[in-house]
């Protein structure tokens, strides 16, 4: 009996000890996220034009103050505020930050009350640490938003002297974030030059191997000093895995150190705009090991090289063939989803381009992501636009600079960053300066600058077509080892007949059929003569030795601030709809060329009739095609059969128009 006592209690006694350490290991395991919680915080938003919210309504962001007409000739300016109220309930001693993607422009943050952010800057992310601002259970969170003119936020310009309008509001996702504190950083919240966050670099690269580096700032915010290491998972499209982990540091609590892992790629499957291979990155970071973050990104593997023969992808010499894009759709203006981004560089790629100039402001990630798996090429550019003023204009123009490389520099679709005021008289100090600060960020030979001033700062030369002269615009320009890409051609020099940078003074301009500007009602007369005019332009880029691409002025109508009609060069309109120049575009893409896009097959032959075949049409037909033969047949009989004839128009295309005469109208 005795005995049996004994064995009870010896037993009874395990089970309290192992149900103590269960107890102790649950609350530490409280402590210790698995992974970190990436919350949208887009819902359930209160909107008022005043602080104390009287008249308020709920709303959801992305967001814009005023659904605003189709014609934008007075776009609403002002303040307003946002307030969203939210639980939080403690899990540990964990991190906690509140990211919003995109604000514009000047923007203040409370949190319970409590002031924490003032940002200047509409087009760039800020993050903002919370965590020693909320309290268990009920909080909220306030934004007040100003969109009016300002000097010192660039682009800088009034708005009715701008050309293009930049609307207002919470007009990107916002997260709230939690972390452990023990995490992987923000980048542009750390504020490290050349570092911060996860930075991701391949070289060295052939089709036998490749070199990655990436390099990890970990903080610890414990109280107590932690052995950190990190740990990445590399899996190509096909599956294959590739693992690798960085050395053992200690950091002291409340400090924080860089990790970095190196290491070669067998055979690497390349990025490329046919073949835009995208590789799954995981890295973890690790504390007296246990994971205490995990961040997954997609990466690619893609060699570019600049010099006096050209631009090589790959090790193959390719011409640009690429668009500009404003970020605007009707009525809501910026306030767009993720999904409208993708679908605006599907369009962009179905034309038959193979980049895209992001004109004239950083634009939202999604867009960049979309771009990643299209294979589309891109140049970045800051926000500005024919306005420079020393001061504190210029110094958020490097910060501008700095925010936008650490957001975007893991993504291998951009090629050049455009660290130009666009059209704006900068000095030569800034030009300098601002080039430096991109080397600093990405100190790598294949970080390329841009800037509209031909200035030796900058890696690639940029003008518009239009800031030369005809005949010949840039078809001369030679200058020893140095490149051109036209930004921009197609409109202006169509549209005012070389009127410099007085973009005001159009009224008396204005040729109804010559211009580019053609909205799709105004019938297919005008619209083939803007077909003809891109046609023309680029035919004419194509003869300049040291031009190795060109993007067109634009992709899909706009809106400007300064004018009461639509900007209407868009080879679609502002719905995205196309017209007759988009088939001249996507006629110029080899047959051969195609990608594969979420069940999409993009690319490939295609023809195209440019006639509505109505009365008032014309009976000279043109069609555009990549084919090397068009048969066309009217009521089931056979017309013509041809081959594309080159003329002055398109002596250097490699895919002219096919035209075919009718005798006469038949319905």
């Amino acid at each position: 009996m005795k005995n049996s006592i004994k064995i009870f209690l010896f037993t009874l006694s395990l089970f309290m000890v192992f149900g103590l350490l269960a107890h102790v290991l649950k609350s530490e395991a409280k402590q210790i996220l698995e992974a970190p919680q990436y919350i949208d915080f887009n819902k359930d938003w209160k909107f008022s034009q005043d602080s104390i919210f009287s008249k308020s309504i709920s709303i959801e962001v992305p967001h814009v103050p005023r659904i605003e007409p189709l014609v934008v000739n007075d776009q609403w300016q002002g303040v307003m505020w946002y307030k969203k109220e939210f639980e939080h309930y403690s899990q540990g001693e964990e991190k906690l930050f509140l990211k919003f993607e995109g604000v514009m422009h000047e923007s203040e943050v409370w949190l319970n009350e409590q002031y924490v952010k003032h940002h200047k800057g509409g087009y760039l992310p800020f993050t903002i640490d919370i965590s020693n601002h909320l309290r268990e259970g009920k909080n909220s969170v306030k934004v007040k938003v100003k969109n009016t003119d300002n000097p010192v936020i660039p682009p800088g310009k009034p708005l009715r002297d701008l050309d293009f309008n930049y609307y207002g509001g919470i007009y990107r996702d916002v997260k709230l974030i939690t972390k452990n504190n023990v995490y992987i950083s923000d980048p542009i919240l750390t504020n490290k030059i050349g570092g911060g966050g996860i930075l991701v670099h391949f070289s060295e690269i052939t089709d036998v191997s490749a070199k990655c580096e990436i390099n990890i700032h970990a903080v610890n915010e414990s109280s107590k000093e932690k052995e950190l290491y990190a740990e990445i998972i590399l899996r190509d499209p096909d599956g294959k895995t590739l693992l690798q982990k960085s050395d053992v540091v200690s950091v002291k609590s409340k400090s924080d150190h860089g990790l970095s892992i190196s290491f070669n790629i067998d055979k690497p499957k390349l990025w490329g705009t046919s073949s835009p291979y995208l590789h799954t990155l995981t890295t973890k970071l690790y504390s007296n090991d246990q994971i205490v973050d995990s961040v997954t990104q997609k990466v690619g593997i893609r060699k570019i090289e600049m010099n006096s023969e050209g631009f090589f992808l790959n090790e193959k010499k390719m011409y640009i063939r690429g668009t500009n894009r404003h970020q605007e759709y009707p009525y809501v203006g910026y306030a767009i989803s993720n999904a409208a981004n993708y679908r605006d560089a599907v369009k962009i790629k179905q034309a038959g381009f193979d980049f895209v100039r992001l004109s004239h402001y950083p634009q939202d990630e999604s867009f960049l992501d979309a771009c990643d798996e299209l294979g589309l090429l891109v140049m970045n550019a800051i926000p500005g636009w024919q306005f420079y003023q020393e001061g504190e204009f210029e110094n958020n123009s490097f910060k501008d600079i700095r925010d936008m490389v650490r957001r975007d520099r893991n993504h291998p679709s951009i090629v050049f960053w455009e660290t130009s005021l666009n059209e704006s008289g900068m000095t030569e100090e800034y030009m300098i300066k601002a080039n430096k600060i991109l080397k600093e960020e990405l100190p790598f030979p294949d970080t390329y600058s841009a800037g509209w001033i031909d200035h030796p700062s900058f890696d690639l030369y940029i003008p518009a077509r239009q800031h030369s002269k005809p005949p010949n615009y840039w078809m001369d320009y030679d200058k020893e080892g140095r490149k051109v890409f036209i930004a921009e051609y197609g409109d202006w020099e169509y549209y005012a007949q070389n009127a410099g940078f007085n973009q005001k003074a159009f009224k008396d301009l204005k040729e109804e059929e010559r211009t580019s500007r053609q909205l799709r009602e105004h019938g297919e007369k005008r619209l083939l003569q803007q077909a003809l005019n891109f046609q023309e332009a680029a035919n004419s880029n194509r003869q300049g030795e040291n031009t190795i691409g060109h993007a067109n002025w634009v992709m899909f109508d706009y809106n400007r601030g300064y004018s009461d009609d639509l900007e209407a060069s868009g080879i679609s309109d502002i719905f995205r709809i196309p017209k007759f120049t988009f088939y001249f575009y996507q006629s110029q893409r080899p047959p051969n060329e195609s990608v594969k896009f979420r069940g999409l097959d993009i690319g490939g032959p295609m023809v195209k009739i440019a006639n509505y075949w109505n009365r008032d049409s014309p009976t000279e037909v043109k069609v555009y095609s990549n084919c090397s033969e068009v048969a066309l047949y009217l009521n089931g009989g056979l017309i013509a059969k041809k081959v594309p004839e080159k003329d002055k128009y398109s002596s250097h295309l490699k895919h002219p128009p096919f035209i075919f005469k009718i005798p006469k109208y038949v319905p």
